[in-house]
């Protein structure tokens, strides 16, 4: 009886131990099972990374044993170059261990483009934070890591010099990427408020920089050219740049200009927001700013388009 009891006893073990196999082979094989697990580890190390990366930018931001760069962009409109900005500035110099913070000077009003101005109100709501900042184009993307945003302890540092720009080669040209210090930029009553619309703005400030006494370096042993020294993601169709003159800004715009800088512009903050893109910390000014018309009256410029009415007044004419 002992013995038939112990047999039906082994046989009931063996069936339940071949049953739990079958059943663990049959659920490691469903569509989706070790998938899941591995996505699951997968997400966790993306996390970790991303945990990682956010706690070395936090040091880097933070911290005091470095100088503080704080980006200027001045903005309208360019949300999609943002987004590739922000992640690559962020990754860039990271590597470098420069401690920083990008600040987008959004121009909420409806005049004409002012990247000067935009400068000058972004340097005032920066100044007491950061030791010296960047004036940045949101589209030009540096590539090569000898490209230092280093501490411009003598002058301004000009990063996107003619022979590495991609499309700006002459001798003067300061635009792009440029690095002051606070205090030079004050000395130099900052830009000219008077470029509404594109261009000419750099130009007249390399002028001031000059009569100042101060001297424009360049980045140096940089081994790239104007092809692969930075990414320009300016789409000259989708957003065609702003050339028009009116009244008598081509006149105007030509001279050094002695009367407007940090100590007149005119503007007020509509809002801040802070943000992140992919984790990185953007701070977003938008700013309204103000025209005097009596000044400089083509801060709107009526667009030159024949309308039809136009169009019949040539053809009578003619």
């Amino acid at each position: 009886m002992v013995s038939y009891v112990r047999s039906v006893f082994l046989r009931y073990v063996g069936i339940c131990v071949c049953v739990s196999f079958c059943l663990l082979l049959l659920f490691g094989s469903l569509p989706g099972a070790t998938d899941t697990c591995k996505c699951d580890d997968e997400q966790r190390d993306r996390d970790l990374q991303h945990e990682q990366f956010h706690k070395s930018f936090r040091v880097l931001e933070h911290g005091s044993d470095r100088k503080r760069l704080a980006i200027i962009v001045p903005f309208r409109d360019r949300f999609d170059e943002l987004l590739q900005f922000a992640p690559h500035m962020a990754a860039f110099l990271s590597k470098q261990g420069v401690p920083f913070h990008i600040f987008v000077v959004n121009q909420n009003d409806r005049y004409r483009f002012n990247r000067a101005s935009l400068i000058n109100v972004g340097f005032l709501q920066v100044r007491d934070g950061y030791d010296y900042f960047a004036m940045h184009d949101v589209d030009l993307l540096p590539l090569n890591d000898n490209l230092r945003y280093e501490y411009p302890e003598h002058g301004p540092l000009h990063i996107s010099g003619p022979e590495y720009h991609p499309k700006y080669h002459y001798a003067a040209f300061i635009g792009g990427i440029l690095l002051l210090r606070m205090d030079h930029f004050a000395q130099l009553n900052g830009m000219s408020n008077r470029y509404w619309g594109w261009g000419l703005e750099d130009d007249e400030f390399y002028v001031r920089i000059k009569e100042a006494g101060l001297e424009v370096t360049r980045p140096k042993n940089v081994s790239t050219g104007t092809a692969d020294t930075f990414r320009h993601v300016h789409d000259r169709v989708h957003r065609r740049r702003d050339t028009t003159k009116c009244f008598n800004q081509r006149e105007v715009t030509r001279k050094r200009d002695r009367e407007t800088g940090l100590s007149t512009i005119a503007y007020s903050l509509h809002s801040r927001r802070e943000l992140t893109i992919d984790g990185v910390p953007v701070t977003v000014l938008n700013v309204d700013l103000q025209c005097d018309k009596q000044r400089t009256p083509w801060c709107e410029c009526e667009p030159k388009v024949d309308t039809p009415s136009v169009k019949v007044a040539k053809k009578k004419a003619t």
